[in-house]
Formats: structure tokens, sequence, C-alpha cells
């Protein structure tokens, strides 16, 4: 039975959430049902982490409980000014939408997420790659402990680039504001996947889908050894870069992750707010 929810956890989640997203927005309903389903898969996330850890000590809070919260609303409040905001961009933009009209939601959802994968993928390959961008980045490898809720952890101006990277080719499009809303749910639903504690299982998936079997291998405390698999969706991005990693995720355990050479890097939120603008020189 443990060995099937291993296998069966992470597609069953995402495309469960995804599908509630779906129906409830597509038929109609108000957009506030996806901040209640992030808050429902949050939940999920916590009890599958229980049902089956990959590392049971990352189960226990490290003084982190309180800054993860404050991070995750920051970020996703963010997210949800630039849903709200959008009509406000379509209105600045002097052409017509350019997005396609045609499609079913789904494949609008779809395509959608795509452009944002792109986009986030490369910002945050030029985080590892530019040492400015580096500081405001290395507040989200400062993390002790890999658990789903602590994705949400960013520096505001490493998630102002990020949006603004991922976001740009909708704003251009006109992108319909329940598909921009759905496809940021599921940022949120991804994000909660890749930073799993649960032992899961994907299978030949990993050589697809960027969930935490395949992302673990990005927080190892090392320049090298963690200096792969970028992708927030897919691993295509990381293949084309020459980044991609499949092989066993087993060096990625307690103790083991975080910033290499920066074991005093500030655990507080205000001090992590800060820490990007004072000369340190930090690495990966």
């Amino acid at each position: 039975m443990l060995s099937a929810f291993k296998r069966l956890y992470a597609p069953t989640f995402f495309l469960g959430f995804l599908a509630a997203a779906l129906t409830l927005v597509g038929t109609g309903g108000s957009l506030l049902w996806l901040p209640a389903l992030v808050v429902v898969a949050i939940f999920a996330s916590y009890l599958a982490e229980r049902i089956a850890p990959y590392e049971p000590v990352w189960n226990k809070p490290d003084q982190d409980r309180v800054r993860d919260i404050i991070h995750a609303v920051v970020n996703e409040g963010t997210i949800i000014v630039l849903v709200v905001l959008l009509p406000v961009f379509a209105a600045i933009i002097p052409w017509a939408p350019l997005w396609p009209s045609n499609l079913p939601l789904w494949a609008d959802v779809a395509l959608s997420i795509i452009m944002l994968d792109t986009g986030i993928t490369l910002v945050h390959f030029a985080s590892h790659r530019v040492s400015l961008l580096w500081r405001f980045h290395a507040v989200h490898h400062s993390v002790k402990r890999m658990y789903g809720f602590n994705g949400q952890l960013k520096h505001p101006v490493r998630q102002t680039l990020e949006i603004m990277g991922g976001t740009l080719p909708w704003l251009l499009l006109g992108i319909p504001t329940e598909v921009a809303a759905i496809a940021t749910f599921a940022v949120a639903v991804q994000l909660l996947l890749q930073h799993s504690n649960v032992d899961m299982n994907i299978g030949p998936l990993k050589y697809v889908w960027a969930v935490a079997p395949v992302h673990r291998h990005h927080h190892v405390a090392s320049g090298q050894d963690g200096d792969v698999n970028f992708g927030l969706f897919l691993t295509l991005w990381d293949l084309l870069l020459g980044t991609a990693r499949f092989s066993s995720c087993d060096g990625a355990r307690a103790g083991a992750i975080g910033i290499h050479g920066r074991p005093d890097y500030p655990a507080a939120y205000a001090a992590q707010f800060v820490e990007p603008f004072r000369q340190v020189e930090i690495r990966s």
C-alpha cells in the first residue's frame, strides 16, 4: 500500500488539484476558489509528508515555521496582485489581444504553463550565473530542510524578477485572467511537489517532470553538484542547457543541503530580507 502511495502521490496530487481548479473556474466559479484550493493543497502535502517522509527529520520545524509563513504570504500576495492587475496591463498594450481564442481552457492553461516555465527557468539559471541575482536567490537556497511549504521561500526582489521573466509573454499576448489565475495556481501546486518531503517514486516521469526526486539535486550544498535541474515544471530546459541530472538524489539528505560555505546564513525573515543588500560574497 505504501509503495503504491509513493508511485501515485505526485501525479494524483498535481492532476487532481489542477482538475479541481479547471472545473471550478471553467464552470463560471469565482477565482476566489483558487486561494482556498491552495490551502487545501498545503494541508494535503503536510499529511502526505507524514505518511511517507523522504527524510523524517525534515518534518520537524527548525525555528523556520513563522519565517516560511511570512515568505508564503508575501510571495502569494504578489501573485494575486499580478492577476488582479492583468486587465490594467491589457489596457496599456497598444494592440488587440493575440492570445488564441478557440482553445479549450485546459489547453490554454497548458500553453500558459509552458510559457511561464520557460521564462522562470531562464531567470533561475541566470540567478546562478550573475552574482547580483544570486544574492537574492540565495535566500531560497538557505533552507536547511526541504518540505512542500518552503518552496515559497523567496526574496521579494527575486520573486519580482521571476514574475517579470515568466509572465512577460502572457502580458504581450493578452492572456485571459482566468487562464493566468489557474496557471499561477498550478505553480503553487508544483512548488509543493518540487520541494516535497514525500519519498515519491515517479518512475520514467523524472525525465520530463521536475518534482522532488529531480529538484532535490538542486539544493545540495555544493557549487558543482547543486548547479543542476533549474526547471520549474519541465526538465526540457535543463536538457537544452546541459544542466539535467536524473541519477539518484540520495545525496540530498539532512545536513547536505543549503549554501556551501555559509552555515551562518540568516534564518529569520527580516534578516533574510536585508542580507542580499550586504556586501557579502556567497556561493551555492
